[in-house]
C-alpha cells in the first residue's frame, strides 16, 4: 500500500473520529481503512490506535506520528501547488479553530461569506474549549482571544475584549448596590468554568501593586456561555463575561456593566497562523478576507 495514501486515511480517521467516518470521507471500504492503519502500524512497529468496539483513541506514539503525518501532508499539498503553478488560486480544505462562542457568533458569518466568494475552498471548523497546537493538529488559522506566548506562530491583531461584570436592570433594582468587589459576596453569582468558579481577581487599587480577589460561592456553574447569559438576562444573578459575549445585550439594555472601574486590562484578539502557511493561497485569501471584518466587529464591542 502507498504510505502517503495510508497517512491520508489515518488522518481522516482522526478528523472524523472513527474508522467508519474515514471510510465515508475517503470513499474507501471499512476494511480498506483498517488495512491502511494496520499497514502504518506494521511500518512503524508500534500501535497507533487503541481500538474498542465503539471508538478508537490515539496511543502516545500515535499522537506523535499523527503530528508528523499532518506536517508531511501539508508540505506535499504545498509542493503540488507550486509544481502546478497554482499558488495564486485558493483551493482545497481550509481548517479553522476558535472557541465555541467566538466560532459561532463571530467566525461563522465570515466563513459563510468567504465560501460564497471562493467556491473552490472547503472549510472545516473545529470549535473547541481547549488549547490547540496548530501544527500538530493541522490547523491553518485560529482565532485566539488570549495573551499570546512567544512562538513561531504568525499573529495579526483584530482587536481586544474586556472581562466585565454584568447583571440585568431587573436584578439590580431588587438587590443591594454593587459599589466594590467585596459587595459581590452579597449576590447570586452565575459563572462559567472558564471565568472562575472559586474566585474572581481584579486589578490593584491605586497606589498598590497587589491584585485584589473576591471568593465566590456561585449559585450556578455551567460550561455554556449562552446559558450564563440567558440566566443573568432573566434576572437570576451576576456574571463575569467577556465584553463580546454580551455586546448585543448591553446595546439593548438587557444587561448593564457593574464595577466598570475595576476591570482588568483588556485581552488581545488575534488571527493566528503557523509560520509559512500565509504563503498558501487558501490561507492568505481567508486571512485577507477575515481581518477587516473581524476588526470591524471588535471595534463595535463595548469597552
Amino acid at each position: 500500500m502507498d504510505r502517503i495514501e495510508a497517512m491520508k486515511i489515518f488522518i481522516a480517521a482522526l478528523d472524523e473520529g472513527s474508522l467508519a467516518g474515514a471510510s465515508r470521507r475517503t470513499g474507501r471500504s471499512p476494511a480498506a481503512v483498517s488495512r491502511a492503519i494496520a499497514y502504518l502500524e506494521a511500518h512503524v512497529g508500534v500501535p497507533l490506535l487503541h481500538r474498542t468496539t465503539r471508538s478508537s483513541k490515539l496511543s502516545e506514539a500515535g499522537e506523535r506520528y499523527a503530528a508528523a503525518c499532518r506536517r508531511v501532508l501539508n508540505e506535499l499539498e504545498e509542493a503540488d501547488r507550486q509544481a502546478a503553478g497554482e499558488r495564486s488560486v485558493p483551493r482545497g480544505t481550509l481548517t479553522l479553530t476558535a472557541t465555541v462562542f467566538a466560532g459561532v457568533e463571530l467566525l461563522r458569518p465570515i466563513v459563510d461569506a468567504f465560501i460564497e466568494e471562493y467556491p473552490t475552498v472547503h472549510v472545516r471548523m473545529h470549535l473547541l474549549e481547549r488549547p490547540v497546537n496548530l501544527v500538530d493538529e493541522g490547523i491553518d488559522v485560529a482565532l485566539r482571544i488570549a495573551n499570546l506566548a512567544d512562538s513561531t506562530l504568525v499573529a495579526q491583531s483584530v482587536g481586544e475584549v474586556r472581562r466585565i461584570v454584568v447583571a440585568s436592570p431587573r436584578y439590580l433594582a431588587t438587590h443591594p448596590r454593587i459599589n466594590d468587589i467585596a459587595d459581590l459576596a452579597k449576590h447570586s453569582i452565575v459563572t462559567s468554568e472558564h471565568m472562575g468558579v472559586d474566585a474572581w481577581s481584579f486589578p490593584p487599587v491605586e497606589g498598590s501593586t497587589i491584585p485584589r480577589s473576591v471568593s465566590l460561592t456561585p449559585r450556578m456553574v455551567v460550561n455554556s456561555v449562552r446559558a450564563v447569559i440567558a440566566s443573568v438576562v432573566e434576572g437570576h444573578g451576576v456574571a463575569r463575561l467577556l465584553s463580546y459575549h454580551v455586546a448585543s445585550e448591553l446595546e439593548r439594555d438587557a444587561l448593564r456593566v457593574v464595577l466598570a472601574g475595576a476591570q482588568p486590562p483588556p485581552i488581545p484578539v488575534h488571527l493566528v497562523t503557523p509560520y509559512g502557511r500565509l504563503s498558501v493561497p487558501k490561507v492568505r485569501a481567508f486571512v485577507d478576507f477575515a481581518l477587516p471584518r473581524l476588526r470591524a466587529a471588535f471595534a463595535r464591542q463595548p469597552g
